[in-house]
């Protein structure tokens, strides 16, 4: 018996509709549940183990005016022929963060431009999310 060869496409469709990350991480200081990259990195793991998926994901500084934004490409593939499927994130470095260093503002951009690629690439709505309006 033949094995079904799925697309990259199909496979997609099914990581997005198999993907539960709930929001994992509380907020004390402003009172809201939000989830980390990690939390996602977490539950697509296994997903993308079962569909036989690759993630990567990748940063570049890009000076856009006066500023430092941090480009997050996320990217998914698998053992085909055909192009894996992309979503790019950008997140702005803060001028300055109270209490961190250089270093750890530049780490926290990306973090936030990973966790809002992946939110695009596998439908990840965060819509009640720390950044959103409506928070109730």
């Amino acid at each position: 018996m033949e094995k079904e060869v799925k697309s990259l496409q199909i496979k997609l469709v099914a990581v997005q509709a198999e993907l539960k990350a709930p929001k994992g991480q509380f907020n004390k200081f402003a009172n809201f549940s939000y989830r980390s990259c990690e939390d996602i990195l977490e539950a697509l793991k296994p997903l993308l183990l079962k569909h036989g998926l690759l993630l990567k994901i990748t940063d570049k500084m890009e000076l856009i005016g006066d500023r430092y934004y941090i480009k997050a490409t996320a990217q998914v593939s698998d053992s085909s022929d055909s192009e894996p499927i992309s979503v790019d994130s950008y997140a702005r470095e803060s001028a300055e963060k109270k209490g961190m260093d250089a270093a750890q503002i530049t780490g926290s951009a990306s973090s936030y431009s990973r966790k809002y690629a992946l939110n695009g690439l596998f439908l990840i709505d965060d819509t009640k999310d720390s950044d959103s309006q409506d928070n109730n």
